[in-house]
C-alpha cells in the first residue's frame, strides 16, 4: 500500500498501539472531515486487522492479505447508501447484524466499515445500537462520519472516538508545495476548512478564480453596484461550496472589527467590514450557517429563492 499521507502517521501510530496491546475497541468512530484522506488509514487499519499474520501492520504476503489487495475478502464488509444522497437503510444495517453474529469464514476477524455513519436513518441506527450492545467476539465496527451532530448519542457513547485533526500549517504548506506547482493563496486552506486534498483539488481545478468572481459579485451587490438575483442564481447553482466561502469572509470580516489581521483571511474581509457593521455581519453569519444546513438537510427546496432572500436581508441602508 502508498506511504500514509503525513498528517495521518500520528493516528496510526495510536492505532497500531491499541492493535499490538489488543485493547482496539470492537465498536470505533472515526471522526474526519471530507478532503483528510481517511480512506487511507481505513485501509491500513483494515490490511492489518484481516493480516493472518495479525500484527500491527499487513505482511502483504499471506492468504487474507491478497484477498484484501483483490478486495475479495468473505470478512470485510463495507456498508454505504445505496445511491448516493441516499440513506443508509434498516435493511443493511439488519444485514450487518447477520453478518456479525456468524462465524469468520477464514477464522479470523471480521470488519464492518459504516460510511458515512451520519447517513444511517433513525430505524437503522438503532438497529446498530442493538448490535453494539451485545458485541460479537472478534467483529469490529468502524464508523466514519465527518461529525456527531447527526448521529444519536446512544451510538456514539457505545463507540471508543478518534478524531483526525488537521495538519499544523507547515506540514500542510510544505505538502502542498510537493503536490502543485500552481500558486498557492495565503487563504486557501484557511476557507477549505485546513482540509489537504479539498485544498489541493481547489488549487489544482483553478478555483482561485471562481472563489474571487463569486466574492466580487458578493461586495458588488451589497453595495448596489451588482445583479443580486444574479448572484442568488449562480450561488443556487454550486453544490454549497460558494456559499461556504461568503461563510468564511463573513466571519473573516467579523475579525477585522475587533483589529484582528490575520494572513489567511479572504481578500475580501477587509472590504465587508467597511461595507458592514459587525452586527449586522454576526446576524447574516448565523443566518448563512443556518441555511447552509437546511439546504444540505432538505433536497428539493427553491436554492435560489431560499439564498435571494437571504441576500436581500444585508439592509441596503448600511452600505456605503
Amino acid at each position: 500500500m502508498n506511504k500514509l499521507y503525513p498528517w495521518l502517521g500520528p493516528l496510526w501510530q495510536q492505532w497500531q498501539l491499541s492493535l499490538e496491546a489488543d485493547r482496539f475497541s470492537n465498536a470505533t468512530l472515526l471522526l474526519a472531515k471530507e478532503g483528510m484522506g481517511a480512506d487511507q488509514l481505513v485501509e491500513k487499519f483494515s490490511r492489518a486487522v484481516m493480516c493472518s499474520n495479525y500484527a500491527s501492520d499487513a505482511c502483504g504476503f499471506c492468504h487474507s492479505c491478497q484477498l484484501m489487495q483483490s478486495h475479495n475478502h468473505p470478512d470485510f464488509h463495507i456498508v454505504k447508501p445505496e445511491k448516493e444522497g441516499k440513506n443508509i437503510t434498516v435493511d443493511q444495517i439488519r444485514q450487518c447484524t447477520r453478518l456479525a453474529q456468524e462465524s469468520s469464514q477464514l477464522s479470523g476477524y471480521r470488519i464492518i466499515i459504516i460510511e458515512p455513519a451520519e447517513a444511517m436513518n433513525e430505524s437503522a441506527a438503532n438497529a446498530l445500537l442493538k448490535t453494539l450492545e451485545t458485541p460479537a467476539e472478534k467483529c469490529l465496527f468502524l464508523l466514519i462520519a465527518t461529525g456527531m451532530s447527526s448521529l444519536l448519542p446512544t451510538i456514539t457513547s457505545r463507540c471508543q472516538q478518534w478524531h483526525l485533526t488537521a495538519p499544523e500549517d507547515t506540514q500542510l504548506v510544505n505538502w502542498l508545495a510537493e503536490q502543485t506547482s500552481k500558486p498557492v493563496p495565503a487563504y486557501a486552506a484557511h476557507i477549505n476548512g485546513y482540509a489537504p486534498l479539498t485544498t489541493l483539488a481547489f488549487i489544482e481545478q483553478g478555483d482561485a478564480d471562481r472563489f474571487q468572481m463569486i466574492t466580487d459579485q458578493f461586495v458588488a451587490s451589497l453595495k448596489l453596484q451588482g445583479d443580486m438575483v444574479k448572484l442568488a442564481k449562480d450561488l443556487a447553482s454550486d453544490s454549497g461550496q460558494q456559499l461556504e466561502w461568503l461563510w468564511y469572509s463573513l466571519t473573516d470580516a467579523q475579525k477585522y472589527h475587533f483589529g484582528m489581521r490575520l494572513p489567511d483571511a479572504t481578500p475580501c474581509a477587509s472590504v465587508l467590514a467597511n461595507v458592514l457593521d459587525y452586527s449586522l455581519l454576526y446576524t447574516q453569519t448565523q443566518a448563512l450557517t443556518g441555511l447552509i444546513e437546511q439546504l444540505n438537510q432538505h433536497s428539493g427546496l427553491n436554492k435560489e429563492l431560499l439564498i435571494l432572500d437571504w441576500l436581500f436581508k444585508f439592509d441596503g441602508e448600511t452600505c456605503l
